[in-house]
């Protein structure tokens, strides 16, 4: 469920920088897993089902033998899985990360996940907190789009929550050899959780 997390996330991203446009419902689906801090289960992080559906569809589309495999999805992937890596590594980005996201809590008493408010403080935490880790994610689009605030908000708030599930995704144990390694079993695991 979480690696469906990251590539759900990473699939609006590519969209919306390709469309300009977001579909609000899987949107406000990927961010609300940003504010799960204390889970008791995956379950917890990921209450929408549906919307993870397109998660799986992408690992059985980049881990399969098919010629789906989207070369951009990987760079995006790599990218998001080695910036959590640095942030693992970083008690300070822990921290501030965390109180960042309390402050986004209390923004909610009075706007929706998707309003251009909180679409703009979550686009801000990543700024601040994980593109100051390492190297930035160059992201590919549509450069009318891109230019746009508000586009440009929703891709940084996307890539948030591809890091929280790239970060529950190492809590569970996932290490980036078992994409190489383990390939088959998280495909045939996608293939399983989709047809639920």
């Amino acid at each position: 469920m979480a690696f469906a997390g990251i590539l759900q996330a990473i699939g609006q991203v590519q969209y919306i920088a390709r469309h300009g446009e977001s579909d609000e419902q899987a949107l406000a689906a990927s961010l609300n897993t940003i504010l799960v801090t204390n889970p008791e289960s995956t379950a917890d992080v990921y209450p929408n089902k549906e919307i993870l559906d397109k998660g799986y569809q992408l690992i059985q589309n980049q881990l399969g033998d098919g010629s789906n495999k989207d070369v951009e999805t990987t760079r995006y992937l790599v990218g998001v899985l080695a910036l959590e890596r640095k942030l693992s590594r970083s008690p300070n980005g822990l921290g501030m990360l965390a109180e960042r996201i309390n402050q986004v809590h209390r923004q909610l008493a009075h706007f929706s996940i998707t309003d251009e408010q909180v679409l703009a403080n979550l686009a801000s935490i990543y700024s601040d907190v994980i593109s100051a880790l390492g190297p930035k994610l160059q992201i590919s689009g549509n450069p009318a789009f891109l230019k746009q605030t508000n586009v440009q908000n929703k891709i940084r708030a996307l890539l948030l929550s591809a890091m929280r599930s790239a970060v529950l995704w190492r809590q569970l144990g996932g290490k980036r050899r078992h994409l190489v390694f383990a390939r088959k079993a998280i495909f045939d695991t996608a293939v399983k959780s989709q047809q639920k």
